[in-house]
């Protein structure tokens, strides 16, 4: 039967920035559909553990500092999850950060943390996952892009860099790692009602101007990402390799 395909009992979810927001949306979706969570991150995931373990679902974290994490310690951290759930089958690379100002004025620093946090953690942890991933014959890694890996922004031109990267980096890997049964796929939330874009919501103007070109008439929330992390997880995408799925509401439609 075709549902099952999109089961996931069994299976180890890994989930950057599991506490809140799209992470927790992401973690407790995936548990739905049956695996197992282990979120990485720099704070407890209280809240999205007992979601997870409600389901009857096994979770664990290990703590992680993306911004300052490097190469070798994020290899050590998948030996942890591996350690602790004994296996991982499923990377959501979720964590982001992001840091507003003009271009003209942009720092080096926050040049540094966003492409940190949003495109070299995620490519050093997907080798790491895929390197454990490669001896059970088959693995799924789904980025979390961006409607800025398509679009160019404002006030934005470092996150727009790495979301971009992120798209070219879900190619890359894709071609790669297809051979060795690695699913590698990306997300491109649209715009979601999360903090992070809390200073747009709060923008009168800005609001409406989003909301006038969202076919759906209305922002997204977390929920409307599981379907999608599901699927890409799941079997039923087996044959699916380096895509960039929208969930925008018919953004790029316009």
């Amino acid at each position: 039967m075709i549902l099952d395909a999109f089961r996931l009992d069994g299976q180890v979810a890994v989930v950057t920035g599991g506490t809140r927001g799209l992470g927790a949306g992401l973690a407790v979706g995936l548990a739905e559909a049956g695996a197992d969570i282990c979120v990485l991150g720099r704070t407890p995931a209280v809240e999205t553990g007992a979601a997870v373990t409600s389901l009857g679902r096994r979770f664990a974290e290990v703590p992680c500092d993306l911004l300052t994490a490097t190469p070798a310690g994020l290899q050590a951290a998948v030996g942890d999850v591996v350690a602790r759930m004994g296996r991982i089958d499923i990377l959501v690379n979720n964590a982001g950060i992001i840091r507003r100002s003009p271009a003209i004025d942009f720092s080096e620093a926050d040049w540094d943390d966003v492409l940190q946090v949003n495109l070299k953690a995620p490519y050093f942890l997907s080798q790491a996952a895929a390197r454990a991933m490669a001896p059970n014959g088959r693995g799924k890694i789904i980025h979390i892009a961006s409607m800025l890996s398509f679009q160019g922004g404002i006030l934005v031109s470092s996150y727009t860099a790495a979301k971009s990267g992120i798209a070219g980096l879900t190619h890359a890997l894709a071609n790669e790692w297809a051979g060795r049964r690695i699913n590698v796929n990306a997300i491109a939330p649209g715009y979601m009602a999360t903090d992070v874009t809390a200073p747009l919501r709060a923008d009168e103007q800005r609001n409406r101007a989003i909301l006038d070109r969202i076919p759906a008439g209305r922002w997204g929330a977390s929920d409307d990402l599981k379907g999608a992390v599901v699927f890409l997880a799941s079997p039923a995408s087996d044959y699916v390799h380096g895509t960039i799925l929208p969930v925008d509401g018919g953004w790029l439609s316009r």
